[in-house]
Order: C-alpha cells, then structure tokens, then sequence
C-alpha cells in the first residue's frame, strides 16, 4: 500500500519533490480524446495558469512542469525560508488568493481593528496556514 505524503516528505533529505498526477478510466487532461474525438487542449493554459498562481502564492517553487494528455508532471521545490518570513498578514493575504478566509481574517484584510481574543485566533489560524502553504499535498 501506498505511503501518504506526509511521511514521505522529508526536508532534512530534501526540498525538491517530482509529483505525478494522473487521470482514470480512459479520461484525458489535454489534447484529442482518441474515443470521442473531443478536444480538450484549452486545459492545458488552464493548468498552466492554476501553477502559475499556486507557486506565487505558495512557499513552493516550481522548477519544471510538464502536462501530458492524462497526466502532469511537476517537479518542486518547498522554500520553508520564504515561508518562515511572511509576516501574519502576508499570510493571510496569500491564503486568501486561493481560499475564502474566515470572518476574523477578512476584518484583517479590510484593516478592522481586532480585540485581543481576535488577534490570538488570527495568529493561531495564520500559523496553520502558513504550515499549509509549504505542503505540497496543500499545493496539489
């Protein structure tokens, strides 16, 4: 049985991780469906712009990316460095590129002032997305 990425991903062995995601049942990601005829090269800029976005606002560097006609291929790089920099509103801005937020963090991006119980969940929540924002099973 497959081991879960979690306790594959080592750090102190390295930071660079080849990642393979596939398509089932005969499905294509890109290019022409050989039992359909249907095209579905549009997917490929899609993809392209979703990795774009993920590795700016991720601690994750992509450093090559292939997308075949069922599968990708990318090969990344974790920056816990980068990671450890960001300050907690950085963090909160990058998670909100990609995800909702909660209702503190929105009061935060807006520039709310935040009781003292607020700012201790804001901290408590930017430290789990900051730990988020450097996995890759986050970033897949």
């Amino acid at each position: 049985m497959p081991k879960p990425r979690k306790v594959q991903i080592s750090l102190d062995a390295t930071p660079y991780y080849h990642c393979i995601s596939r398509c089932v049942r005969r499905s294509f990601l890109c290019g022409v469906d050989q039992y359909s005829g249907k095209s579905y090269e549009h997917r490929r800029q899609w993809i392209e712009d979703r990795l774009i976005l993920l590795a700016r606002t991720f601690a994750i560097d992509v450093c090559a990316f292939a997308v075949m006609s069922n599968h990708t291929h990318t090969v990344l790089r974790i920056n816990q460095t980068k990671a450890e920099s960001w300050s907690t509103k950085e963090v909160v801005e990058r998670w909100h590129r990609i995800y909702a937020g909660t209702t503190v963090s929105k009061r935060c991006l807006s520039g709310d002032t935040l009781l003292e119980c607020e700012l201790h969940h804001l901290h408590s929540l930017a430290q789990r997305w900051r730990a988020r924002l450097q996995d890759i099973s986050w970033f897949m």
